[in-house]
């Protein structure tokens, strides 16, 4: 089957909660810097009547949706925020119980993701942790594996650092939590399907040191920086309903990558698994059998690595693919880093493929 990739931002906010630009700035933003889609998601808050397509045929367009970051605004220390796409309807009324919204948004036929799970905070700025507490929920979509505003959090120990690092973020950018990377291999080796996506949680918001004033990570830089890639099995045509439903339907299933365009362009990153007439691609299930090979295809070359369950278990350096053959099921996925400025960085990160049990193997 062939696929169709599509670049977008999954994690963005405008003034209707706490972010600095309204829809059609931030649509031209995405647009400027070629992304495909953008999906609002402000807090506690669902808009109808955004949804649709942005631009003209000389230009582009981008498709524009709206979901909603709900979370328990009278829970103190704030925690559990969950990123809920496609539910076409408000879930607010369910942020008293992180278990009740993802039942929600499961019968709202909805997708959930785990906000910034491990969300520190800066404790000069009085800017509060808002990480996942609640461990014991699952029936989620999947995790926020990198957000780039609360990793950029981890690298803000003093007033005086940050006021360098705002001006270079890349100097500190180097990849997700590794923490948030553990809690995810952490749940597929208990055999959870976690969708990993990324995002930019963006706000577009001006700060003032002082004399200065800087507007601080603005849209069209994050949408430069992290993003998820979705690959569909049909093309985008133009068509609303159709195409959001695509597009839901694909990171559902986990057909999908973390981008982070800053040491080079992403797209074009393949991860898939062939077997005796049989195939799979990110977030795909395939049976253990003979000769099963997995294979990664990277944009340029990079050190490559595929995990399954937080180990390694195969890797090379300086190349464009890398083959393993699995004699073990699992969940295998794939990291690609890559020199930038002096610094090795994560660049691309996978879904999992899911090499599952074949019963013919274990009869006596």
């Amino acid at each position: 089957m062939p696929s169709y990739e599509y670049a977008g931002n999954l994690h963005v906010h405008t003034p209707y909660s706490d972010g600095a630009a309204y829809h059609t700035a931030i649509a031209e933003a995405a647009r400027l810097v070629g992304l495909d889609f953008v999906v609002f998601t402000d807090h506690n808050l669902w808009l109808d009547g955004i949804d649709g397509y942005y631009g003209n045929d000389k230009q582009g367009y981008v498709l524009l949706l709206t979901g909603e970051e709900v979370h328990d605004r009278t829970r103190l220390p704030q925690c559990n925020h969950l990123l809920v796409y496609g539910a076409q309807q408000e879930l607010a009324p369910y942020a008293y119980d992180l278990a009740a919204l993802v039942r929600a948004a499961h019968d709202a036929n909805a997708l959930s993701f785990i906000a910034h799970p491990d969300d520190r905070a800066v404790a000069w700025q009085r800017e509060p942790a808002i990480p996942w507490l609640d461990r014991y929920v699952s029936g989620f979509t999947g995790l926020e594996v990198w957000n780039y505003m609360s990793r950029f959090k981890d690298h803000l120990p003093s007033r005086s650092v940050a006021l360098r690092h705002v001006f270079r973020p890349d100097d500190v950018i180097v990849g997700p939590s590794p923490r948030t990377l553990a809690l995810w291999d952490e749940l597929l080796s208990m055999g959870q399907r976690v969708v990993g996506i990324g995002g930019a949680d963006a706000h577009g918001t001006t700060y003032t040191f002082g004399p200065v004033s800087h507007t601080i990570f603005p849209y069209d830089f994050l949408f430069s920086c992290v993003n998820t890639h979705i690959l569909t099995k049909f093309p985008l045509r133009g068509d609303l309903q159709r195409d959001r439903a695509l597009l839901y339907d694909a990171l559902r299933e986990g057909r999908a990558f973390i981008g982070y365009d800053v040491p080079g362009p992403t797209r074009g990153f393949r991860f898939s698994a062939q077997g005796q007439n049989t195939s799979a691609i990110m977030g795909e299930g395939i049976r253990l059998g003979h000769g099963i090979t997995l294979q990664v295809l990277a944009p340029a070359r990079a050190r490559i690595k595929i995990i399954c369950h937080g180990e390694v278990v195969a890797e090379d350096r300086n190349v464009e693919n890398l083959t393993h053959v699995v004699s073990h099921e699992g969940a295998y996925r794939v990291e690609v880093w890559q020199s930038y400025h002096g610094i090795e960085r994560a660049w691309i990160l996978s879904n999992p493929i899911y090499v599952e049990p074949n019963p013919s193997r274990l009869r006596p």
